[in-house]
């Protein structure tokens, strides 16, 4: 009966594992990731942190939408949305209410082929040189919007875009529906609580983790069992 039960509690332990790996899929935003390590570097250069905008987050998804099929050979992203396109399209598809619609003040477009954490993105996608340094830490900022997009559903490119706006904090780029916007279909944006899962990388290093603990346990479990039997 004690072996049994032995087993029993074994098994339901590696269960858990199971459950909790494939529960974690995707957590999280790394579009508020980047806006983290964004005031994290302004606050090292003691200047204020911008603010966490969710429509200018949009924004800057639809931008990096856009752009997706612009990605060169070495990661550069050679696309220019004309002014119109911010008002009569991006805006629209967020939800974004127009009147509200500030003043974007520089952005940062990347691309690369394969899905990158925040960190590294930031420091080798993103924030790589002096002109994009000197961007991110250009003192008229006061708000900041992420989108983060896979340009295919089972490969990439990776987009990241990055808007800065020197517009007053937390009145323009308002989403309506209470603040809801429309939501998006495709990538993810800052300023949320929705995880970037279908902007991540896709399913294969996960499916890695899930069969190394399937082998573990299996391995682990004929072990216990020479000893109990």
């Amino acid at each position: 009966m004690v072996k049994k039960l032995c087993c029993f509690q074994y098994f339901v332990l590696c269960s858990l594992l199971l459950a909790v790996l494939v529960s974690s899929k995707h957590q999280g935003n790394s579009a508020n990731d980047l806006v983290d390590i964004i005031n994290k570097n302004r606050t090292v250069q003691k200047l204020p942190q911008l603010s966490n905008s969710p429509g200018l987050g949009c924004i800057a998804l639809q931008y990096a939408m856009e752009c997706m099929g612009n990605c060169s050979s070495n990661n550069s992203v050679n696309c220019h949305p004309s002014e119109d396109d911010f008002t009569e399209i991006f805006a629209p598809n967020c939800g974004v209410e127009l009147p509200t619609f500030g003043t974007i003040s520089g952005y940062i477009l990347g691309c690369q082929p394969k899905y990158l954490e925040p960190l590294e993105a930031f420091s080798n996608v993103l924030v790589h040189d002096k002109k994009t340094l000197s961007l991110l830490r250009n003192k008229t900022h006061t708000e900041v919007g992420v989108g983060i997009i896979k340009a295919h559903k089972h490969k990439g490119p990776y987009l990241w875009c990055i808007l800065f706006s020197s517009s007053q904090r937390n009145t323009t780029f308002v989403l309506d529906d209470l603040g809801e916007g429309i939501k998006q279909k495709k990538g993810c944006y800052s300023g949320t609580s929705f995880p970037c899962s279908k902007a991540h990388k896709g399913k294969g290093l996960l499916s890695n983790k899930i069969w190394i603990l399937v082998l573990l346990c299996v391995v682990f479990f004929q072990e216990l069992l020479r000893e109990l039997f």
